[in-house]
């Protein structure tokens, strides 16, 4: 069974309004959730999930439906904040989604093979996908799940300081733990971590998680699981959010399995500055005229 890409996208407001993820970045308006798609086919991928909100699935089907078919099944789930909620008590007037891990948990009976599952907004490259398709084919189960470890030197922003989590490491490439670093830049050919301690250097080859994870479909009763205990704990509040992150970890110290952390040499773009926009268009530009990607995506 070939498996799944899920795409996060249920934060978008409209595929037609002016948020960053509908930003037009190829040549013929392709948007970066499109070059993810076609790596994801040119990969192997089976199925693309589009977890989205229901009022916007008009847009999408209409958008993706038909540049999609015959190429790859297509199949939309709806995140809603009252999804899975049961008798827990919310807050009466919150109107922000839970997160990411909820959204997740919102395709639940959707998903019975191994998956991947990634932001719309953010560019992979083409070895992310061939690499995640490869572990998903390969070694991908119930007591194994997978997250794509990016080069450190391949993530970073010229108009700022970026966070990322710094993964740690065991001598068999498995995930120890996740370390948030909320001011990451270049100084003096060097890459820098910043807190209120002072300044610490950072390998150029540590490996960050970009938020591109490999997992086996039972991680949707573990999310269901936790979401309970998150809502005993958070549900009254307006803003909190219920994270992927937080599952890998969970899965990680009650020993249900092992993250395998999978290096790729792939050059990660997102749009963290309104300023970066014209470095990640012109990136793609240079890999459209190298032939890496065709002109139009799509014809």
């Amino acid at each position: 069974m070939k498996p799944t890409l899920v795409i996060l996208a249920a934060g978008m407001a409209s595929r037609y309004g002016s948020m960053k993820q509908v930003q037009a970045f190829g040549p013929s308006g392709e948007t970066i959730m499109d070059y993810s798609i076609y790596d994801a086919i040119q990969a192997g991928f089976g199925k693309i999930i589009f977890i989205i909100r229901e009022e916007f699935a008009s847009a999408f089907e209409s958008s993706f439906n038909k540049k999609l078919a015959n190429k790859i099944t297509v199949e939309y789930v709806y995140q809603d904040i009252q999804k899975f909620v049961a008798d827990q008590p919310i807050a009466t007037d919150r109107v922000k989604p839970w997160g990411t891990a909820h959204a997740l948990l919102c395709c639940k009976g959707k998903i019975n093979e191994p998956f991947a599952i990634i932001n719309a907004d953010d560019f992979y490259g083409a070895d992310a996908f061939k690499m995640a398709f490869e572990f998903l084919t390969t070694q991908c189960n119930d007591k194994m799940y997978g997250i794509l470890g990016y080069q450190l030197s391949n993530t970073l922003s010229e108009n700022g300081s970026v966070s990322r989590g710094v993964c740690e490491v065991d001598e068999k490439g498995n995930l120890i733990t996740i370390n948030e670093r909320t001011k990451i830049f270049e100084e003096n050919n060097r890459i820098i971590y910043e807190v209120e301690e002072g300044k610490f250097e950072l390998s150029t080859e540590a490996k960050v998680s970009m938020n591109y994870m490999c997992f086996a479909p039972n991680v949707i009763d573990l999310c269901e699981i936790e979401f309970q205990l998150f809502l005993e704990k958070n549900g009254k509040d307006l803003k909190s959010e219920f994270f992927l992150p937080s599952i890998t970890n969970k899965y990680i110290q009650h020993n249900i399995g092992v993250v395998k952390v999978i290096p790729t040499a792939a050059k990660w773009f997102g749009v963290t500055y309104k300023e970066d926009a014209p470095a990640v268009k012109s990136s793609i530009e240079q890999m459209v005229n190298a032939g890496i990607y065709p002109n139009n995506l799509w014809a």
